[in-house]
């Protein structure tokens, strides 16, 4: 059988069969693998944030978003649904949520926790059996999950000390 490598960008999710493996790249962002082993039909998702802020006045008329972790789940059990697969029936993996500047204070630190335990609850309140994450730490995370097999691999990759650019406050001088 031949493979099809499929590379999910930031704010997609995809669902397939056992012909297909997909690979993504992930730092704060969270990708939820849902796996169904007697059909051999999977999904994943790359989602941003947590869930679409509440300032947006149009939030309800709006279409599913996958870049948020609720939307992204729904829009995977949406397309599983289509094929017969009932979420409860899946099983889940979840990765990514990594603090991306050490040393550095800064509330966009935080997003990578939100979503990791937003990844999580939504899982738990769906019914949808956990059996494996690799969630928080530092720095990117090379993702491939195999459809056929139901296994997904994650690579850590070196993450370097200060982003480019950047200084340490405690390298800034006081006036």
């Amino acid at each position: 059988m031949k493979r099809r490598l499929v590379h999910l960008a930031p704010g997609d999710h995809f669902v397939g069969d056992a012909r297909h493996r997909v690979r993504t790249l992930l730092g704060s962002c969270v990708s939820i693998t849902l796996w169904h082993a007697r059909s051999r039909i999977g999904a994943m998702s790359h989602f941003l944030l947590a869930d679409r802020p509440e300032n947006r006045a149009d939030r309800r008329k709006a279409p599913l978003d996958a870049r948020y972790g609720t939307e992204a789940l729904l829009l995977m059990l949406q397309d599983l649904g289509r094929r017969g697969i009932e979420p409860r029936d899946c099983e889940a993996k979840v990765f990514g949520g990594a603090h991306m500047f050490p040393g550095w204070f800064d509330m966009r630190q935080q997003v990578g926790q939100r979503n990791g335990h937003a990844a999580l609850q939504l899982l738990q309140e769906f019914g949808i059996e956990l059996v494996s994450s690799c969630l928080y730490g530092y720095g990117h995370r090379v993702i491939l999950f195999d459809i056929a097999s139901g296994d997904v691999w994650a690579r850590q990759a070196k993450m370097a000390s200060t982003p480019p650019g950047w200084i340490h406050p405690s390298q800034l001088e006081e006036a």
